[in-house]
């Protein structure tokens, strides 16, 4: 009976031991049922390369990959060099040449030191330095000091470290040293005050100019001038050069020196002051003494001369004059004007004198003339402003006849 009941335990026992076996088995031959799903996988991607199933464009950014770096991203700093490599070969002289000029020096590198601007650009300092050829070059600055070089912006910074020219227009330096400087504060440019005007002696030089027509425009200077005192309205003149024609030189009187003059109107006149030339026709002076000097000796003399008088009026006229004789125009004037004749005209003709009368009736000017030349001419004269002979208002036309001299004829019976 014993032996029955043992039988019967192990046959009952098996039925688990086998069960138990074949659930072992299904655990471990589960996971070889996942090749099958990336076989279907692999299919399905097939499948999709087809021209049906290439996606419509989007506008949206490009999904970020892990590991893979598209830029900064906004919440995480930006990576930063740190290590510095090894000091490498000095740059030459031809090779920093290369370095700096814009299109050549491509792959150069070695152990250098640039200076520049340091400026910031997608947070990562650059240094703009200025090429050879005015052109610039940036190099971007790495190595320890990466993070702290953005805090120079805009200052004038030297670095010294490895350079490497990578492209046409820059490169990078791996700075071991660097220095940086203030830049220079914008410094206000005031305008610059005009030199005063200092007084000086005119030489005799410089009195020639001033005398002179045409020349001397804008001098100034104390100086002392002698010419013959005339009068236009109740203002004062000195006659230096040229007078009557229209290129007379003259100066309004002005200042405490020039009070009580009218006694001394057509007579010689030694004025000390302040001359100041302000065209090339005349200016002003400023009196401090005006001493009158005695009349000088006219180099032709009125005596024992034929002298034609004429009295100017209306537009024209004419007269006839022997040849070396005198010819006497007077010419009424107005307050502001003066009369004239052209240079050439008074060589032509022969001009002696150009006198200013003041009379009861009004001013007058009197031109005396000792023609040399028998024959036809033309007189011209220019009322004109006084130191302004290019503004005319009125003119006089004066028709010339010279008789030339007369020969004596050879007597009858000859010469004994």
């Amino acid at each position: 009976m014993a032996q029955k009941k043992q039988a019967a335990a192990k046959a009952a026992a098996k039925p688990k031991s086998d069960a138990k076996a074949k659930a072992k088995v299904k655990q471990i031959a589960a996971p070889k049922k996942s090749p099958p799903k990336k076989v279907e996988a692999k299919e399905k991607g097939k499948k999709a390369k087809g021209k049906d199933a290439i996606p419509a464009p989007t506008l949206s950014a490009p999904t970020r990959r892990e590991g893979a770096f598209l830029g900064p991203m906004p919440d995480k700093p930006l990576p930063r060099a740190s290590k510095l490599p090894g000091l490498g070969e000095p740059l030459t002289k031809r090779e920093m040449e290369q370095l700096l000029t814009v299109g050549t020096g491509r792959g150069v590198m070695g152990e250098g030191s640039l200076k520049g601007r340091l400026i910031v650009h997608a947070n990562f300092p650059y240094l703009e330095v200025i090429g050879r050829d005015k052109r610039e070059l940036y190099f971007l600055l790495q190595g320890p000091d990466q993070e702290v070089l953005p805090a120079y912006v805009d200052h004038k910074v030297s670095v010294s470290g490895f350079i490497h020219r990578t492209n046409n227009h820059g490169g990078m330096v791996e700075v071991r040293k660097y220095s940086a400087k203030k830049p220079d504060a914008e410094v206000e440019i005031e305008p610059p005050t005009p030199p005063e005007d200092k007084l000086r002696y005119l030489s005799p030089g410089d009195v020639e100019q001033v005398s002179s027509a045409g020349m001397g425009s804008g001098m100034k200077g104390y100086a002392s001038l002698r010419g013959t005192l005339e009068m236009t309205g109740e203002d004062f003149f000195l006659v230096v050069s040229n007078a009557g024609t229209r290129q007379q030189v003259s100066f309004l009187l002005e200042g405490k020196g020039a009070k009580g003059l009218r006694k001394n109107v057509g007579h010689v006149l030694h004025v000390t002051g302040v001359v100041e030339k302000s065209s090339g026709w005349g200016g002003k002076i400023i009196c401090e003494t005006c001493e009158p000097r005695p009349t000088e000796f006219k180099a032709v003399s009125r005596d024992n001369m034929d002298v034609v008088e004429i009295e100017g009026s209306g537009q024209g006229g004419k007269t006839e004059v022997k040849q070396n004789n005198g010819l006497s125009v007077r010419l009424p004037e107005r307050a502001g004007y003066t009369w004239a004749v052209e240079p050439t005209t008074a060589k032509r003709v022969g001009l002696r004198e150009a006198n200013f009368e003041l009379k009861s009736s009004g001013a007058t000017r009197e031109f005396f003339f000792t023609p040399r030349n028998p024959g036809d001419h033309e007189v011209e004269f220019f009322l004109a402003k006084a130191f302004n002979p290019a503004q005319v208002t009125k003119t006089y036309k004066l028709a010339l006849h010279v008789k030339g001299l007369e020969l004596m004829g050879q007597p009858s019976g000859g010469f004994p």
